[in-house]
């Protein structure tokens, strides 16, 4: 049941991937896959092993995960924002022995101290070769193409970061059988078909894009245009020229098209499926896509531990404020402070249980611990209220995490970062609310005794060494941090000032 075998079932000459201008076909994409997955094997790469992929939304990325996959390895992609640093501690957290390097990637990678990397074997980079021994993409798929390896539904096939519910970033194993599941579940209801044109603009590092975006639509035998950098205007000029038909993305990408001066019905007219999802859509921004675009947004919610999604509003009525019904499958419950189901209409947090929930954190069994109970439930963190006809409504996160237009970012890696600064002595971030992203990080920051800083420079700081989304954008300097119950620190009091 390996997960690579999504594109067999296609015609050779269906349009399966446009990138960069260039179209390739699923008898294409076969050939390329099957190429590279025989280069892969000839490296001496084994099942089991894990193969980084550092690219954005293109084809170096459709090629690496299907050919990863296909070969039996644990494909685990990467931010193509991030930094070295970051880079680095992704590398080392899973142990990759291979890596996949994207030209958006490039630069940043060049910060690498591979001497920290020790189990890094391989470099493939999908541009020119340098004087560093790197191997070139096109000379790895030129080998001898090697069948796919079967695997079985316990068998890893994805590590995708997450920011979990406390701590540093971790690594969520999905296996073949969560994905098959969660593409079984996306049978059972409205989305992609063969003939749709899918726009790949949510990033394919994240569970949003790369699930419901990438291999949903390569299961159905769609074809999807491929979008490295989001630009709204270029955005919209592609939707209109290939007749986009399925978009999804997070309620900042939605706000931004609606926001452009020639924004109309008509640039929109082929899409037919509108889908918001990875942060709560505000009632001003759906009113907005669908007063200029002529769109109904269908919400959904999920998480990277559940495979993507856990309720959704397509192909049922889109309610403003409300994600949708649970998906086909999948056990929802909301559940109070003391371990019962609330009733209708009063919050709880949203357990999750079925097919799709994730094996746990990578090399992580407390972290594990901490959110699946020992009859398989998932403790999101998040809270909801359910109504009487099922429909739930995101009302709180019991978790710290902040949602930057869709992208997690945990507080503790954010201050583990700005307390290197030598002009930091104490420093704890918070989301704020924010018209374009949902939400922004800010930091608040207690000067270093002696030490004159200023918030450009503690911003630049963090740019440094951290993703762009991740980094404050705004620093509060304050004389000390508030304390809770038993010292510790009170996020509670940050936000509400």
């Amino acid at each position: 049941m390996n997960l690579a075998t999504i594109i067999d079932a296609h015609p050779d000459d269906a349009v399966a991937v446009i990138s960069r201008g260039k179209t390739t076909t699923y008898g294409m994409l076969r050939e390329q896959v099957a190429g590279f997955r025989g280069g892969l094997s000839g490296l001496g790469l084994e099942p089991g092993d894990r193969l980084a992929v550092a690219c954005a939304n293109n084809w170096y990325f459709v090629v690496s995960v299907l050919a990863g996959l296909g070969a039996g390895l644990v494909v685990v992609p990467l931010d193509p924002m991030a930094t070295g640093r970051e880079l680095q501690a992704d590398l080392t957290r899973v142990g990759a022995r291979a890596v996949v390097l994207g030209p958006s990637a490039r630069n940043a990678f060049a910060g690498v101290d591979l001497g920290a990397v020790p189990q890094l074997e391989h470099v493939i980079d999908c541009g020119i070769p340098d004087a560093g021994g790197r191997l070139l993409l096109d000379r790895v798929m030129a080998a001898r193409p090697t069948p796919i390896v079967e695997r079985g539904p316990d068998d890893l096939a994805v590590l995708l970061s997450t920011s979990g519910t406390a701590g540093m970033p971790k690594a969520a194993m999905l296996t073949h059988g969560n994905l098959h599941a969660f593409l079984d579940q996306t049978g059972r209801r409205p989305g992609s078909r063969p003939d749709d044109v899918v726009l790949g603009v949510a990033p394919f590092s994240h569970v949003l894009g790369l699930g419901v975006v990438l291999v949903a639509a390569l299961h159905a035998g769609s074809a999807v245009v491929l979008i490295e950098r989001f630009d709204p205007s270029t955005a919209s000029d592609t939707i209109a020229r290939w007749g986009v038909t399925v978009l999804a993305g997070p309620p900042a990408l939605w706000g931004a098209l609606a926001a452009l001066p020639d924004a109309g019905p008509d640039r929109f007219a082929t899409v037919r499926v509108a889908v918001s999802g990875g942060s709560p859509l505000h009632a001003h921004t759906a009113a907005l896509v669908r007063d200029r675009l002529g769109l109904t947004l269908a919400e959904g919610y999920g998480l990277t531990e559940t495979t993507s999604t856990v309720t959704s509003s397509v192909g049922i009525e889109a309610r403003t404020g409300s994600v949708g019904r649970p998906v086909p499958g999948l056990e929802v419950r909301l559940v109070g402070d003391h371990g019962d189901d609330v009733a209708a209409g009063e919050p709880g947090e949203i357990w999750v249980r079925g097919p799709t929930v994730f094996r746990g954190y990578w090399d992580d069994p407390a972290s594990t611990a901490a959110v699946l109970t020992p009859d398989g439930w998932l403790r999101t963190g998040d809270v909801a209220v359910a109504g009487e006809d099922g429909y739930l409504v995101l009302v709180d996160r019991i978790t710290d995490l902040v949602i930057v237009s869709g992208l997690n970012v945990h507080p503790a890696e954010v201050e583990t970062v700005l307390r290197e600064h030598p002009g930091v002595a104490d420093v704890a971030v918070v989301g704020v609310p924010h018209p374009y992203t949902g939400e922004t990080v800010k930091g608040f920051v207690v000067p270093a005794r002696g030490h004159s800083v200023e918030e450009d420079d503690v911003i630049a700081f963090a740019r440094q060494r951290l993703a762009r989304y991740k980094c404050p954008t705004k620093i509060e300097f304050v004389d000390a941090l508030p304390e809770g119950r038993g010292g510790k620190l009170s996020r509670g009091d940050l936000r509400t000032r």
